[in-house]
């Protein structure tokens, strides 16, 4: 499977963010790959709540959603949409933050509810509450693709192991995790959970990510990193935005899996912890 990463510095023009992954569709196609990967928040990325209230759109009228499925369509490729923020979907009133898996012929085969929200107060000074404004999903999501079962998570889920175990327990062997990481959480923890997670389960890891300056004035992190089965580092994009390209060996999995074969050793966990 050859994998292209669009790392990008979505802002709040819905239509340009469009314009943008589409075009990144057809380049990708022509660099070969298979599938074109994007970041969470990839159609807009606004932390002016006011301000993205009267943008958003629900999932049957979104612009960047239609464009990129008939982008797919048109070059016959396989997209994974990291995430959109869309309205109308919760009777509480509350947005969704939710990923689409589309396939060659534009359809969309699948798609995620970010499950786990970000509410933190940074030693930097910047807050974040995305509960306050995002409802979180209910279900755990895997879809078949061509090169194996694909597992979906977005950004903060990365944090949550039960998460992946899920998805690998499920047969999933590529995972996914799309992402608008901080710079500071980026460079602490980015790399070493990723690697983490890639092992944990025996998957391969995907992780498309914003990077840079955005004109909403929120920084960050980059370094989109595709992780082999072993933990090892196929591709790390750094900070600037763009196309990146990975060429996955499935193979590698059944090598991995069968040198270290802890997903066939696990055990149910009980729910009562002993106190001694």
């Amino acid at each position: 499977m050859r994998a292209a990463l669009f790392q990008m510095t979505s802002g709040i023009d819905p239509a340009a963010n469009a314009d943008a992954i589409a075009a990144m569709i057809d380049r990708a196609k022509g660099e070969g790959a298979d599938m074109l990967l994007t970041p969470e928040m990839a159609g807009y990325l606004d932390r002016d709540r006011r301000r993205a209230a009267d943008t958003l759109r629900t999932q049957a009228d979104d612009r960047v959603l239609a464009a990129v499925c008939e982008a797919a369509a048109r070059a016959g490729l396989w997209v994974h949409l990291g995430s959109l923020p869309l309205k109308g979907e919760r009777t509480d009133g509350r947005w969704v933050n939710r990923g689409f898996l589309i396939d060659d012929t534009g359809a969309i085969r699948a798609h995620y509810d970010k499950i786990h929200l970000f509410d933190v107060d940074l030693a930097t000074g910047e807050s974040w509450r995305e509960s306050a404004v995002y409802g979180p999903g209910e279900r755990v999501v895997a879809a078949d693709t061509p090169w194996g079962r694909m597992g979906f998570s977005i950004c903060y889920d990365l944090r949550f192991p039960d998460l992946y175990r899920a998805l690998s327990d499920a047969g999933a062997t590529i995972l996914v995790a799309p992402a608008a990481f901080t710079v500071p959480t980026g460079q602490a923890h980015w790399h070493i959970m990723l690697r983490a997670r890639a092992i944990e389960a025996g998957c391969f890891m995907i992780a498309a990510a914003q990077t840079g300056t955005h004109e909403d004035g929120r920084v960050t992190y980059g370094h989109s990193l595709v992780v082999d089965p072993w933990g090892e580092v196929v591709l790390d994009m750094g900070e600037d935005p763009g196309l990146g390209l990975a060429d996955l060996d499935l193979d590698r999995i059944v090598q991995v899996r069968g040198r270290v074969p802890a997903i066939a050793n696990r055990r149910p966990i009980p729910a009562d912890v002993s106190i001694a």
